[in-house]
């Protein structure tokens, strides 16, 4: 017989491989632009033209969002992610066919859906799938994920032309798309659909039975909910409006708000997309950028894999301040070093300095910063508002995205990598600000059980009422 955890790891592999294939598309410019811009090219770009293929992407995961939200919630989350992935797919064949920009920006544009689709929709997924002692171990992973998509990219665009790297980055969104197929639907989407048998038959072989009281506290919150759900049109539309203005909805959404601030301001997506302008005006040497390139991506990944055992062993907002806070005070002091060595007041011979601090801060802001937002995506959203969140934060994350790749190369070429990092650290200060006094503390807690503590303010007690009894003899009957 196969442990429960087996098939959540098998379950979650399928959404760590469409990750990996994000971070290779977030990361693709690296490999794409100074291939566009080489004299043989028959493909000429711009300034303006690079940004918007590499900020492309930004705005079209805004539709994937909100393509995600409605599949999600109208098909159930295997259909919604195994759909999602065609559009990557099909992006990655027309790049590698293309032969001018307009076909190119098209390629990007598809990948950008795909990607925005299965962020949030596979922090819905473990979130949903997998038990509270692991789902933050899970959740983390999709970060270690994205950057070793950045590593993978990194390394194949260094050796290979554009596009064969594009034809690679089939790879993954093809073998995640069978491993889809296998898994069982959604116990939270089944029970929200009143298929509750259906629903148990897929908790007990995702979790086993021995933790069948969260599935009764599900099944039990709704039917409640459902007793007073029109299911009219006219309702539907007004229940979605006035879930706009509930608590357990705005609260969740400012604080995916903030996350996503962090999340880009800290320079997740930015370094990737332009990491060998960053590293050769650090390093002042086009020669070595690509190892320190790979060196410094190695080190993020493998920060971000240990993010995945600290968040099993602290709690989460004392694994994001502590690490959040290190993070950017590392980030002034290098960017405060690179405007020293401009202003030739330090020589610039001492190179290993700043790529060492820049080292560390990564470090720190992958152990935090980059995997705490994704981990509270995954479990923030009631169920019943998890449609409209999964939009919501779409938004929040796509504007973000768009406007940190779409500045960057502006900030680079007038302010240099100092001025542009010291940006995107006072929008870390901000981001963390207030997520200090709204962000609850959600370890080991059940989706059902944050759920409560959003609409009522405190945690209930885990243990069996009548009422949940009563439950579970019904659905045994």
């Amino acid at each position: 017989m196969v442990a429960p955890f087996v098939k959540q790891a098998w379950t979650v592999s399928g959404v760590l491989l469409n990750m990996l294939g994000q971070g290779m598309v977030l990361s693709y410019p690296s490999c794409l632009l100074p291939g566009l811009k080489d004299p043989s090219s028959s493909i000429k770009v711009d300034l303006g033209m690079a940004s918007w293929l590499a900020s492309s992407v930004g705005l079209s995961s805004l539709l994937g969002f909100f393509i995600s939200s409605v599949l999600m919630e109208w098909y159930g989350r295997k259909l919604a992610h195994a759909l999602v992935i065609l559009p990557g797919t099909t992006g990655w064949i027309i790049i590698y066919f293309s032969k001018d920009i307009t076909t190119l920006m098209i390629g990007r544009i598809l990948g950008g859906i795909t990607a925005g689709a299965t962020v949030t929709l596979g922090a819905v997924v473990i979130g949903e799938f997998t038990s509270p002692e692991h789902r933050g171990m899970f959740l983390n992973l999709k970060t270690a994920a994205v950057c070793l998509g950045n590593t993978t990219m990194h390394i194949l665009g260094h050796f290979f032309h554009w596009k064969t790297v594009a034809l690679c980055g089939l790879v993954p969104h093809i073998v995640a798309l069978c491993i889809v197929s296998t898994w069982p639907e959604s116990p939270a989407w089944l029970a929200s659909k009143k298929r509750y048998d259906e629903s148990e038959k897929a908790f007990i072989w995702l979790r086993g039975s021995s933790q069948l009281q969260e599935h009764y506290q599900l099944v039990k919150s709704q039917k409640e909910r459902l007793t007073t759900t029109n299911n009219s049109f006219k309702g539907k539309f007004s229940d979605f409006m006035h879930k706009l203005g509930r608590r357990d909805f705005l609260k969740p959404a400012f604080i995916i708000f903030l996350g996503a601030i962090l999340l880009e301001a800290c320079g997740r997506h930015t370094f990737p997309a332009y990491a060998s302008t960053i590293i050769n005006e650090i390093s002042g040497s086009k020669q070595q950028s690509f190892l320190y390139t790979i060196s410094i991506d190695l080190i993020v990944t493998a920060s971000a894999m240990s993010s995945s055992v600290l968040v099993k062993m602290m709690k989460r907002r004392t694994l994001l301040f502590s690490t959040g806070i290190s993070a950017i005070l590392m980030l002034f002091s290098v960017c405060t070093y690179q405007y020293l060595v401009g202003r030739s007041v330090i020589p610039m011979e001492h190179t290993w300095i700043p790529l060492t601090m820049l080292v560390i801060y990564f470090i720190l802001a992958n152990l935090g910063c980059t995997p705490i937002p994704f981990v509270i995506l995954g479990e923030i959203f009631p169920l019943a508002h998890r449609g409209a969140g999964v939009a919501a934060s779409g938004v929040s994350m796509s504007i973000g995205l768009y406007v940190f790749l779409e500045v960057t190369p502006y900030l680079l070429a007038s302010v240099g990598f100092h001025g542009t990092f010291a940006v995107f650290g006072g929008a870390m200060c901000v981001a963390m600000l207030g997520l200090y006094f709204i962000l609850p503390e959600t370890k080991d807690r059940t989706l059902q059980e944050i759920e409560d503590y959003l609409n009522y303010g405190k945690y209930r007690d885990e243990k069996t009422d009548p009422e949940d009894e009563e439950v579970r003899l019904k659905m045994m009957s």
